[in-house]
């Protein structure tokens, strides 16, 4: 028993010996077989199977023309028949004209348009002019000095114009320059109460526009 004790004890202390030298020899075996010349050898061929090539052909897109669609088909014409017979009722043919009636009565013609009255004209220059009845004086004799104008001394003209109509009478009287004060005033007052012998184109009484003046004086 003390001898396979022995044994057993030597081969445990000899294992990691054993193993390393196994591990060298065979580390020496694969250096020699990696270095050793195999092209040499005819008795060992790898033969590949041959593939098949395909060739791969690149195919064009061709445009497709869209053609117009066939034109439509004319209709065909049908003969209509001529000796198609109207019917009694579609047509009524029973018309009478009685010549004795009384003609219908016509609308009443439209009245005429009156015609707008055309204002008489104005005349600058005539043949006759108008008058004043009673002279300068006669205006002069209308005329009341101010009492505002007498007071602040204003003196001075007041040109006027108007229109003497057909009958003589003074039509929108206008003061073209005035002195104020109440002048202007008393001035148009005076002129419109004046009356004219009318003025006269070609024998006619007419419209004349006219203008005067009048002057303010302090005595």
């Amino acid at each position: 028993m003390a001898l396979r004790k022995e044994n057993k004890n030597n081969l445990k202390n000899k294992y990691t010996l054993y193993m390393e030298v196994g591990l060298i020899v065979t580390l020496g075996i694969l250096i020699v077989a990696f270095r050793a010349d195999w092209s040499n050898r005819s008795d060992f061929e790898i033969v590949l199977p041959e593939q098949e090539q395909i060739a791969m052909e690149e195919i064009q897109q061709t445009e497709q023309i869209e053609e117009p669609p066939p034109p439509p088909k004319p209709p065909v014409p049908v003969e209509v028949p001529n000796d198609e017979i109207l019917e009694d009722d579609i047509l009524d043919l029973d018309a009478s004209l009685d010549l004795d009636a009384p003609a219908a009565a016509l609308p009443p013609p439209p009245l005429p348009e009156k015609e707008e009255e055309e204002e008489p004209e104005i005349f600058m220059i005539v043949e006759q002019y108008p008058e004043m009845i009673g002279g300068i004086a006669a205006l002069y004799g209308e005329i009341r000095f101010p009492e505002i104008a007498r007071k602040a001394g204003v003196e001075g003209r007041v040109f006027l114009k108007f229109v003497v109509d057909e009958q003589g009478n003074v039509q929108n009287p206008e003061v073209t320059r005035g002195i104020g004060a109440g002048c202007d005033e008393e001035a148009i007052r005076a002129i419109s109460k004046m009356k004219f012998i009318p003025g006269k184109q070609r024998g006619k009484a007419v419209k004349v526009s006219m203008q005067t003046a009048i002057a303010f004086k302090l005595r």
